[in-house]
């Protein structure tokens, strides 16, 4: 399967290089665009959690490194809960 990393910038300014196990989060994020924290989480969250999906009905598991990475995603998030209007950037995806 076609793995897919993300660049994001969170709220504060800081960036992180997120993982996908499968190009579908193309279809969920769009480099250049802005998300308001909650709507970045949903997107991802769902995105991943296809991702994972697709590698389990190939390979018979899911995959841990996207099952983690929303638990990453969501952590961060976390951090940001009290940022009135929060805003996250994708930045990039860097596979290609």
């Amino acid at each position: 399967m076609p793995e897919s990393r993300f660049r994001v910038e969170w709220p504060d300014g800081t960036q992180e290089v997120c993982y996908s196990p499968s190009l579908v989060i193309k279809q969920y994020l769009e480099a250049g665009t802005e998300y308001s924290l909650s709507d970045f989480m949903e997107r991802s969250r769902t995105a991943l959690e296809e991702g994972s999906n697709r590698v389990k009905a190939k390979y018979g598991f899911p995959c841990s490194l996207a099952l983690g990475q929303v638990d990453k995603i969501e952590a961060k998030v976390s951090h940001y809960a009290g940022v009135p209007d929060p805003i996250v950037k994708v930045l990039a995806f860097l596979d290609g």
